[in-house]
């Protein structure tokens, strides 16, 4: 029997939205989460993920992805069940040495994976404007940012339709695994770009 505790999770609090339920990950969704990570659909974008349940286990439960980790579900209206992890990173933002301590915890980098069987109904869309609205009013951060391959597509739309700014397009910098170099974009959007009608 596992007693380790559960790392202190970057989401304080559950989200209920019209449709989900976005919660802090624990040791037990590392199961759910495996069943469509190892698809290669989705893990043709992912860093990437071990070839078995265990090794994948080992990796989902290291304490500091955990804490950074979170799980979204279908209400109990629409069945429940677990149907993505999203990542939730608070961080420093860059700064000169004598203003650092001010821009501790400033930041977070926001990241996803949708269970293909899912996508195409709105669920990612709804989760990311209800977790860029915790970032900036619960976390207090002022900035939020994501990252992608170019190639996927499917992820930089979701920036866009979020209200998320492309900031960075730089040319061939990221090996992928199928040994091409890929161009990678960055989005981001400020405290005071997230406005109610975006964010209801």
């Amino acid at each position: 029997m596992n007693t380790t505790p559960e790392p202190e999770s970057s989401l304080r609090v559950s989200i209920t939205t019209e449709r989900l339920v976005i919660r802090p990950g624990t040791s037990l969704d590392a199961g759910a989460t495996w069943a469509y990570r190892r698809l290669a659909s989705v893990n043709e974008w992912l860093t990437g993920t071990p070839d078995t349940l265990d090794e994948y286990r080992g990796l989902f439960n290291e304490p500091a992805r955990l804490a950074d980790t979170v799980i979204v579900e279908l209400n109990g209206h629409l069945g429940g069940g677990v149907i993505g992890d999203f990542m939730v990173r608070v961080e420093d933002a860059w700064a000169q040495l004598d203003v650092a301590e001010q821009a501790q915890n400033t930041q977070v980098e926001l990241g996803w994976v949708l269970d293909p069987a899912r996508t195409g109904r709105g669920y990612a869309t709804e989760a990311v404007r209800a977790l860029i609205r915790y970032c900036f009013d619960e976390l207090g951060v002022r900035r939020v940012i994501a990252n992608c391959f170019l190639d996927n597509e499917q992820s930089w739309r979701l920036m866009e339709r979020v209200g998320m700014r492309r900031e960075l397009h730089a040319v061939k910098d990221a090996l992928h695994r199928s040994g091409r170099w890929l161009d990678s974009l960055g989005y981001a959007i400020l405290r005071e770009e997230s406005t109610p009608d975006r964010f209801p």
